[in-house]
């Protein structure tokens, strides 16, 4: 018997070499994994050079996490900037150090929560839409000096935070049954549902926390669009695939001519007219596609030159 050799299991190579997955996938997070585990369960299942989350999600927290794969993790920076949708549970008349259930409970007022009725819940939560200032909470992935706040918090240690604006566009109440009530939000990025729940709690003067927390869109993705992990398969994984062309499809897109292709793809100088004379000049973000779609870059144009911000190399 040989010693030092890897057995592989059945059905597998002992080493399958890694290849090019270009595109996004949306994947309904289950509870219990972070957002970074899931990114590299996807990377092995389907042998990714590259992949990347958009928009983490906590390890109790389910539903939509985008991940990008290969050229799609150069466009992981728009996703982010999206907003996002959510549906959850809250639970009056206690607080925790995190601000969700998985926390250490600092506080308890449950006979105060008992007594909030639904109508004054349901217009304490009416006072949070619109843009607002929101400090984030201490068990976060914030970083202060290089550290994630959530290893000082893990030491006891709070640190000042400074608030930062968020814009919530939806905070309803969907079911209320005392203490427990369960809410859909619409909100911008860097929103921190923990910590709006904690700061509804403060309003009603009983505290509350987070109890269960599911996003069900992020941009324009949704959880009905979205994959399980467990179901992913480098053979089929094409049937749900989006295209980088696909991800920035919400930028107006210019076909290259032919001849510039290459140049496109190689991130050269280039003047508009030079590319799209005649053509009038996009104000913001544009997408330079080929005539078969593919995308080459995203660029903007500036003094009636092309500046480019995201270049993709074409595949053979």
């Amino acid at each position: 018997m040989s010693r030092g050799r890897r057995r592989s299991r059945p059905g597998t190579s002992a080493r399958e070499p890694a290849r090019e997955v270009d595109g996004l996938l949306v994947i309904d997070k289950p509870e219990g994994l972070s957002s970074a585990e899931v990114v590299a369960r996807v990377k092995r299942l389907l042998r990714a050079r590259r992949a990347g989350h958009a928009g983490t999600l906590d390890p109790m927290a389910t539903g939509v996490l985008l991940v990008c794969l290969g050229s799609a993790t150069r466009l992981a920076a728009y996703l982010l900037a999206d907003d996002k949708g959510y549906e959850g549970e809250l639970e009056l008349g206690v607080e925790t150090d995190t601000l969700d259930r998985e926390g250490r409970v600092s506080r308890r007022c449950e006979r105060e929560a008992r007594s909030v009725e639904e109508a004054v819940l349901a217009s304490a939560m009416a006072r949070f839409v619109g843009p607002i200032e929101q400090v984030p909470p201490m068990y976060s992935a914030l970083k202060r000096d290089g550290r994630p706040l959530y290893e000082l918090a893990r030491t006891g240690k709070t640190v000042e935070r400074e608030a930062r604006p968020v814009r919530i566009e939806k905070f309803e109440l969907l079911e209320y049954r005392a203490p427990r009530a369960r809410f859909a939000v619409e909100c911008s990025k860097g929103t921190y549902v923990r910590s709006l729940v904690a700061d509804l709690g403060q309003a009603l003067g009983c505290g509350a926390h987070l109890t269960e927390l599911r996003r069900t869109r992020s941009g324009r993705f949704h959880v009905s669009d979205a994959v399980q992990v467990d179901d992913i398969r480098s053979e089929t994984i094409n049937n749900g695939l989006i295209t980088p062309a696909e991800i920035a499809g919400h930028f107006p897109a210019y076909t290259v001519p032919e001849d510039l292709v290459y140049s496109v793809s190689c991130g050269r100088q280039l003047r508009w007219v030079d590319a799209f004379e005649g053509v009038p000049c996009p104000t913001g973000i544009c997408r330079l596609v080929t005539a078969s779609g593919a995308l080459l870059a995203l660029a903007r144009v500036e003094v009636g030159r092309l500046r480019f911000e995201r270049v993709f190399a074409l595949r053979a």
